[in-house]
């Protein structure tokens, strides 16, 4: 005999299953309860590394110096607009260094410039400890 598959018949009904959000919503509440009484701003703030400064201090502090413009031309070099010697250039930029060395020093070669005139002026920089320079080339 040979048997055959048997096939289940599900009897279904067309009656919708409804979720009840009751629960969901309980719980909810009860995280959100849980994180307001936990949560501690004390303890936020207290690893926060803020210093603030004296109001002396903030007096006594002198303005940035104004950025040294140097430029390096096929005849010669001129320093915020005014054509020096090498010497008088070292003797004004030994100066300015001394005031900030935070200044910025910005290079504006010409297209007839040479290049050890602006290795020079770049060394100068080096030697009197001014880090902060850009070089642009131009006219």
């Amino acid at each position: 005999m040979m048997r055959g598959k048997k096939q289940r018949r599900f009897v279904g009904t067309d009656a919708e299953i409804e979720v009840s959000m009751t629960p969901m919503i309980d719980v909810v509440f009860q995280l959100l309860i849980y994180f307001l009484v936990t949560f501690s701003t004390a303890e936020v703030l207290s690893f926060l590394d803020i210093s603030r400064p004296a109001p002396d201090a903030a007096q006594s502090q002198q303005p940035p110096a104004d950025m040294i413009r140097i430029g390096v031309f096929g005849k010669g070099v001129a320093i915020n607009g005014r054509e020096v010697s090498d010497e008088e250039l070292s003797r004004l930029v030994a100066r300015l260094a001394a005031v900030s060395k935070k200044q910025t020093v910005l290079v504006n070669c010409a297209d007839e410039s040479l290049h050890g005139r602006l290795i020079n002026v770049l060394d100068l920089c080096a030697e009197n400890g001014l880090t902060q320079i850009a070089v642009m080339s131009g006219k």
